[in-house]
């Protein structure tokens, strides 16, 4: 029986390094959150500690297993619909190598539930540069794909790539998913600039990044090649496509 509002929705690839802390972490939050790991085939048997661990969480631990890499937009879709059909209200995206950090969890749920945003981004740049640990390569890229994200969609957003994030149920309600095209890096520009294209409210939360403690990132060039072409892509399409406005309105918002 489910016993909270909210689930994190955490992708896995070869994260048997962190995947016990993190969870472990989340559940030691005076706020309580379900978990949902969607597991891409890890070789390193990821999934086999998650369900170890599901032993001892049985109603709060949950996983999707997927046969090999299929996108990070394709597993967040997946958990998408898997949330959406167990009614949470707040469903979170969160990595699962400790980039993002436990504590700040329960900041976004009050953002969005006491503070009426209707999604919530934890944000690494509405207060300067907030990274840790990152190579000078990797902020530029971030930092400058966040400004070129922005000047092309003209969403106020300052950190508009940011993968920590709160959406209500509604919100997810109102995006086709299944119209979301990008699978990489551009995805998580694609599902902003859409929510905010349905009239829903973005809100950011400055919140502390640190590098990866242990394992791999994912990261390389063809994830920021796509995000390059995919945000002008995105913003032509956006000229010939109605999005749904918020589902209690009933009509369509035609792009202007």
């Amino acid at each position: 029986m489910k016993t909270t509002d909210s689930v994190v929705i955490m992708p896995t690839f070869n994260e048997r390094e962190n995947i016990e802390n993190i969870i472990r972490a989340i559940f030691g939050l005076a706020k309580p959150f379900d978990i949902l790991i969607i597991d891409d085939g890890s070789p390193d048997g990821t999934s086999g500690v998650v369900k170890k661990l599901q032993a001892e969480f049985p109603e709060r631990l949950f996983l999707l297993e997927r046969a090999g890499k299929q996108g990070l937009g394709m597993a967040y879709i997946c958990g998408f619909k898997w949330a959406l059909e167990r009614r949470y209200d707040y469903i979170f995206e969160m990595d699962a190598d400790f980039s993002h950090s436990p504590d700040d969890l329960p900041r976004l749920h009050a953002k969005c539930a006491e503070e009426g945003a209707d999604v919530a981004i934890g944000s690494r740049y509405c207060n300067g540069v907030n990274v840790v640990n990152w190579p000078l390569s990797r902020v530029l890229m971030s930092y400058g794909g966040s400004v070129y994200a922005w000047l092309v969609t003209g969403m106020k957003l300052r950190d508009t790539t940011a993968g920590f994030k709160c959406y209500r149920r509604r919100v997810l309600e109102t995006i086709e998913l299944d119209k979301i095209r990008f699978k990489g890096y551009a995805f998580q520009i694609e599902m902003k600039f859409t929510a905010m294209q349905c009239g829903f409210n973005l809100a950011e939360v400055p919140l502390g990044f640190v590098n990866r403690r242990l394992g791999v990132s994912k990261m390389d060039g063809k994830i920021f090649g796509e995000a390059f072409f995919g945000i002008l892509l995105l913003k032509w399409r956006s000229f010939f496509r109605q999005y749904p406005a918020q589902k209690n309105t009933g009509v369509l918002r035609e792009n202007v």
